[in-house]
């Protein structure tokens, strides 16, 4: 199970600290003391204190709290201004959302006093297990760039490239994905993916192959690019899926998961650390191997 080998990689590197923002969710604890029961990481719980003990000793009266703190917060705003200021001052290395809307979480993300800048763009990587493939299917962005122009895209490929590194695709094929494999004018998906493609083998675009133009079928299936004719160390073989917008990346996220039961871990990339950013209505399993993602990611910084 490729997800479940990041979970036994992540145990295997040196201790991290996770600030948890608003950590009063069952799934979200759920995660976290499944995170602790295979030494994961160390955590810091910020929130309704009363609501998460609660929770904790509701569903694990006997677990160890050596690795976990609690620290009340009035309210989710405090509390994701809590867990940023966490990892802002070194007590925390990585960072993630709990139950808390994203629009607050990332405010206190951005602040420009104490918040996680770094001048880079900030985008959403997500490590995909699908059933019938043999590899990691890495999408973005799927949550954070609504309309990227190409200098966002390269900063977003750059991003994904180190997240792909983290987890030992040494050097990652990227598939710029458009509607079909041709450059067209009149589709700016097919001009930027050409740019980006030209971009990569120029050095401007390090440690990856970008091979684009490319249609989905033919990024990802070999079969589909010898129909087309389309020969090129990334057809085929893609490892890393860009996608043209928000809606193409969101809808083809969601398909994975509900049509073909994929598995998946995601983080956002582009901050001073790993930030864990699921969606509340994640499970517990897809909050853990986002959690061991972002593991493997601050450690490999």
């Amino acid at each position: 199970m490729l997800l479940d080998s990041l979970i036994d990689k992540a145990a295997q590197e040196r201790i991290n600290t996770v600030a948890v923002a608003a950590a009063e969710d069952i799934e979200v604890i759920e995660a976290v003391i499944a995170a602790l029961e295979q030494n994961l990481a160390k955590f810091i719980l910020f929130g309704n204190e009363e609501k998460i003990k609660s929770i904790i000793k509701e569903k694990h009266p006997n677990i160890s709290d050596l690795n976990l703190i609690v620290v009340n917060a009035d309210s989710i705003a405090a509390a994701a201004e809590l867990a940023v200021k966490a990892v802002f001052n070194k007590e925390a290395n990585v960072l993630m959302k709990g139950n808390i809307p994203t629009n607050i979480f990332l405010k206190a993300v951005l602040n420009k006093e104490h918040g996680l800048r770094t001048g880079n763009v900030l985008s959403h990587i997500a490590a995909f297990e699908v059933p019938g493939f043999n590899r990691f299917t890495i999408i973005t962005d799927a949550a954070m760039n609504i309309a990227p122009d190409l200098e966002m895209k390269a900063q977003i490929i750059k991003n994904a490239v180190s997240v792909a590194r983290s987890i030992g695709i040494e050097i990652p094929k990227v598939a710029p994905l458009a509607a079909v494999e041709v450059v067209n004018p009149a589709m700016q998906a097919t001009l930027d993916a050409a740019a980006l493609t030209v971009m990569n083998r120029r050095g401007q675009i390090l440690d990856c192959i970008v091979d684009g133009p490319l249609g989905l079928d033919n990024a990802v299936s070999m079969l589909a690019a010898e129909h087309k004719g389309i020969h090129s160390d990334v057809a085929g073989n893609a490892d890393i899926l860009l996608v043209p917008t928000i809606e193409v990346g969101n809808v083809l996220y969601k398909s994975l998961i509900y049509f073909a039961n994929a598995k998946v871990g995601a983080v956002i990339a582009g901050a001073k650390v790993p930030i864990v950013l699921t969606s509340r209505s994640d499970s517990a399993e897809s909050k853990l191997y986002s959690i061991a993602l972002a593991v493997c990611c601050a450690t490999s910084k």
